[in-house]
């Protein structure tokens, strides 16, 4: 009777060992994948953060780039001084945009009046033949380029992001954190829009600068 009486203690004990350690195992594997599954995020978080900083910077160059131009077009006699009011007012307010959403708003009506004031300057040969009228348009067309390619790097970051926090099971780690989805960056350049189609200096008449049509 004691040899079973201590063989059933030992096969509790043991069964009760095993529990733990299943228990233990268990926390510690929840706890893993909580860390991992933490910094994935963080690490998506700061991508999305630095492919914003590229796209701040180009915005910078092109909101100094429209006092230029429109002192340049200013001087020429006939020109639409209502038109270059309203650009002087969309830079405006294209600077004081805050969030994603109406730095979107703000920058599309931006372009919008650069695209009116190119298609205008359309009437102007002398202006279009001007030596820095032209510097200035094709450091512009530079900076749309350079400006879409950060917007594919910074829309692939919040792509991965917004996956992450809208899927199970990280979603649940994301609501735990406060991470939350991203908008997306969706100002188009500088003669994308299909109407009116519009070339800009050292552009080929009715090309689309690279990125266009992407989100």
């Amino acid at each position: 009777m004691r040899d079973a009486g201590t063989t059933l203690i030992a096969v509790t004990i043991t069964a009760g060992g095993m529990t733990v350690l299943l228990a233990f195992t268990s926390v510690c594997g929840a706890g893993l994948w909580l860390v991992l599954a933490y910094n994935r995020l963080v690490r998506r978080r700061n991508l999305v953060a630095e492919g914003f900083s590229g796209i701040d910077v180009q915005l910078k160059r092109r909101h100094e780039l429209v006092p230029n131009l429109v002192a340049c077009v200013a001087g020429y006699a006939g020109f639409e001084r209502s038109l270059l009011e309203n650009l002087a007012r969309l830079r405006t307010a294209a600077n004081a945009a805050g969030t994603v959403a109406e730095i979107n708003t703000q920058e599309n009506r931006l372009t919008g009046g650069l695209n009116s004031l190119f298609a205008r300057v359309e009437a102007y040969p002398e202006l279009k033949a001007n030596a820095t009228f032209a510097q200035l348009s094709t450091q512009l067309v530079d900076v749309e380029d350079t400006l879409q390619y950060a917007r594919r790097y910074y829309n692939g970051a919040v792509r991965d992001l917004n996956v992450a926090v809208e899927s199970f099971p990280s979603n649940l780690v994301a609501g735990w954190f406060g991470f939350r989805p991203e908008a997306y960056f969706e100002v188009e350049s500088v003669a994308e829009r299909a109407v009116p189609q519009v070339s800009l200096p050292g552009s080929p008449a009715g090309s689309r600068p690279a990125g266009s049509g992407e989100g």
